[in-house]
């Protein structure tokens, strides 16, 4: 069986589910970067650009939902391999056609991360078998890891999709022609990360089947309840940030101070960087304050900063602010991971992480409609950072109210040596 058997060392399948999530979040960055520049260059308009970012996430929120809630009985692997087909799909449909309901239907249907983060089944799936391979112990660790080279794949695409659209047009494409080389890319890893599932072994598939006999509402027993408060108050979260998404943001800066794509890669280069970095302080922190401290007092302040961005007197001081940011706005996530493992049952894993995954979804689906809408004014352009900041804050304080007493939290925490 795979496993950890020295800090940060992973053999067999643990390997398999690292590579593939590199590969996984530099397509994610390479599109992001550019995909509401393409798709107003095929001719969409703002708003049916919004629509079709909505509805993308709703699409896979239904298919994630499915995937993951029977991942247990149909196979993790085989799971893991629909989801790399759909990603594959999607990118070729989305070279193929200009045509709104096409487009809306390859959008909803296959898999397309308009925000550089996670989307399908994959994280979810892959959370319970890494939790299924490594020891209790080193959970958060491992998840720190996990984020940190997603983090760094994703920076790399973002810096990736700006350099090429920028080297499309030197020589001589235009429109949206200087994007398709991306969408090309994005197709191709796709069809990749196909062969890099195939490889995994049984050994991350649950070791004991399900009894038929319990009753379980999604996938879950004893610990519905509690999955079912985290995932309202983790649908707060993604929807406050459905309105600072990736792409959002980069549209923001492009139509605010006319930043170019090659600009635009380098700054969510950066900006992922930072993220990724602080990963290994999450976990680091988690073994002194808890993990629902760790969450609370790192979120918190990102969020303020985020609502500052908009407020900089120049773009130099609006991307130092925007950095700074995402230098401790990803922290909370290693720790949300482990916390959500660490508070259900062995067998209820792949259900807790897809069920919460989709509240994710679910909260994140209509904002980036919002944000679009809002940007396209100028008068409310700068309004998404004050909305999201706000919701996130509120998300702070109602998760640290619910769960920072518990009994999963006092047990995460450890003396410092």
């Amino acid at each position: 069986m795979a496993s950890v058997n020295s800090p940060g060392i992973l053999i067999g399948d643990g390997w398999l589910l690292f590579a593939t999530r590199c590969s996984r979040m530099f397509a994610y960055g390479l599109l992001s970067v550019v995909l509401m520049l393409y798709l107003v260059e095929v001719g969409l308009k703002e708003w049916e650009v919004g629509l079709m970012l909505t509805l993308t996430l709703i699409g896979d929120t239904a298919i994630s939902l499915w995937l993951t809630t029977n991942a247990d009985r149909i196979g993790r692997r085989r799971t893991l391999l629909v989801g790399a087909l759909l990603m594959a799909l999607a990118g070729v449909i989305f070279l193929a056609t200009g045509n709104f309901i096409l487009l809306v239907i390859a959008a909803t249907i296959g898999v397309i991360s308009p925000s550089g983060n996670e989307i399908g089944p994959f994280l979810s799936v892959e959370q319970a078998a890494l939790s299924h391979i490594v020891a209790d112990d080193r959970r958060t660790d491992v998840f720190a890891w996990y984020n940190l080279v997603g983090s760094f794949s994703m920076a790399l695409g973002a810096l990736a999709g700006g350099l090429i659209a920028e080297a499309s047009l030197h020589f001589g494409l235009q429109g949206a022609a200087v994007y398709r080389p991306i969408l090309w890319a994005y197709a191709a890893i796709g069809a990749a990360m196909m062969g890099g599932f195939a490889l995994l072994s049984s050994a991350i598939e649950p070791s004991a089947k399900t009894d038929p006999l319990r009753k379980t509402v999604l996938g879950l027993h004893e610990s519905r309840w509690t999955v079912f408060k985290l995932s309202l108050l983790f649908s707060l979260d993604a929807f406050g940030g459905g309105f600072v998404i990736q792409s959002v943001i980069a549209y923001w800066f492009h139509v605010r101070y006319q930043l170019d794509p090659a600009m635009l890669g380098t700054i969510f280069l950066f900006a992922n960087l930072f993220a990724g970095l602080s990963a290994l302080a999450a976990g680091w922190l988690a073994r002194r304050i808890g993990l629902v401290n760790t969450m609370v007092y790192t979120h918190l302040p990102s969020n303020v900063l985020l609502i500052l961005v908009p407020l900089m007197p120049n773009v130099y001081w609006a991307i130092s602010v925007l950095l700074l940011r995402f230098s401790i706005s990803q922290m909370d996530v290693p720790t949300r991971q482990a916390y959500t493992m660490a508070v259900v049952q062995p067998d209820e894993r792949s259900a807790a992480a897809g069920v919460t995954a989709v509240a994710r979804s679910i909260g994140g689906s209509i904002s980036p409609l919002l944000a679009t809408i809002f940007i396209g004014s100028p008068a409310m352009m700068s309004l998404p950072f004050f909305v999201a900041g706000g919701l996130k804050i509120a998300y702070d304080m109602l998760l640290y109210r619910a769960f920072a007493s518990s009994e999963a939290q006092s047990k995460t925490k450890e003396q410092t040596p």
